[in-house]
């Protein structure tokens, strides 16, 4: 069994880590605050001090950061993995960051003969938990299936989407939609709080026809007890925003809808509304129409 090593250990990564535990892999872990890696290590985790010291001690990597200059600096950086890593160390990138930035490390690790995926996720902290994230991957076929059981411990949906570069794509597209439908989701909660509707109703209304989603089903009902606490922060969503418009200005895609969309987590961000869940964009429309949205849980 592959001895897997894990850097990165916040609200994805942690119980992320904690399924490969669970499904046998010995499991080195480091991160940037001491707190996650003793809770782990309290569970049988093989504690670290930097990434260098991760590399040199196992088969796989995986990195869980928070964006494209944090992995390159974990990878790449002094006493990054690219210092204690052997050739044919395989590098697992599980955060969302650039495309591009995906491919450069890719290429700088191949000359150092080691192997790359990029495998961003979708599932928020919920899917982490419960081991049933989309999982995204970039990369050479033949290192995806090496790899395939160490992602079926964390994920249900996995996908091979590409080649390098192509599961940071992949994660782009998703954010576009994701994010779409919250800004959608929240102007049709304002709407109906706005217009004297029995918001909770109208959401049990709509979330069986078309309209159906996951938005609806799971964070409509938390807007509507006003539960806003993170299951994916809004300024992580701010971020990838951030890169899908600047893959869309690499790719000369344009792209109007996101781009309306990112101005209004930027409204979030200047709001001091970063920590909050992503879904919690549903305020700054509410500020916009003078109304908030609320109701009963058991009728949504």
């Amino acid at each position: 069994m592959k001895h897997v090593g894990f850097i990165g250990l916040g609200l994805m990564g942690k119980p992320m880590a904690r399924n490969l535990m669970k499904a046998g892999y010995p499991l080195t872990v480091h991160n940037r605050s001491r707190g996650p890696v003793d809770e782990l290590a309290a569970e049988g985790a093989t504690p670290a001090t930097s990434p260098k010291e991760v590399a040199g001690q196992v088969d796989v990597v995986i990195t869980c950061l928070p964006d494209s200059p944090d992995v390159e600096q974990v990878v790449l950086g002094p006493d990054g993995i690219v210092e204690g890593g052997r050739p044919g160390l395989t590098v697992i990138d599980m955060s969302t960051i650039a495309p591009a930035v995906a491919i450069r490390i890719a290429d700088e690790l191949a000359r150092r003969g080691m192997r790359w995926l990029d495998a961003p996720v979708s599932g928020g902290d919920i899917g982490a938990q419960q081991g049933t994230l989309s999982i995204m991957v970039g990369g050479d076929e033949a290192v995806f299936q090496d790899c395939l059981d160490l992602f079926r411990a964390m994920g249900k949906n996995i996908v091979h989407v590409g080649g390098n570069g192509a599961g940071q794509v992949t994660k782009a597209c998703n954010q576009i939609v994701v994010a779409g439908t919250m800004a959608a989701m929240g102007e049709a909660l304002v709407l109906a709080a706005k217009a004297g509707a029995d918001v909770a109703r109208v959401v049990e209304a709509i979330r069986g026809g078309a309209a159906r989603c996951w938005a609806l089903e799971v964070r409509a009902p938390q807007i509507l007890r006003r539960d806003l606490k993170p299951g994916f922060k809004a300024h992580m969503q701010y971020k990838d925003l951030n890169i899908v418009l600047d893959a869309g200005k690499t790719y000369q895609v344009p792209l109007p809808v996101t781009g309306t969309v990112r101005e209004l987590y930027t409204a979030m961000m200047a709001a001091g509304r970063g920590e909050l869940d992503n879904s919690a964009v549903v305020t700054v429309l509410e500020d916009l129409a003078g109304v908030q949205v609320r109701g009963e849980e058991e009728s949504a």
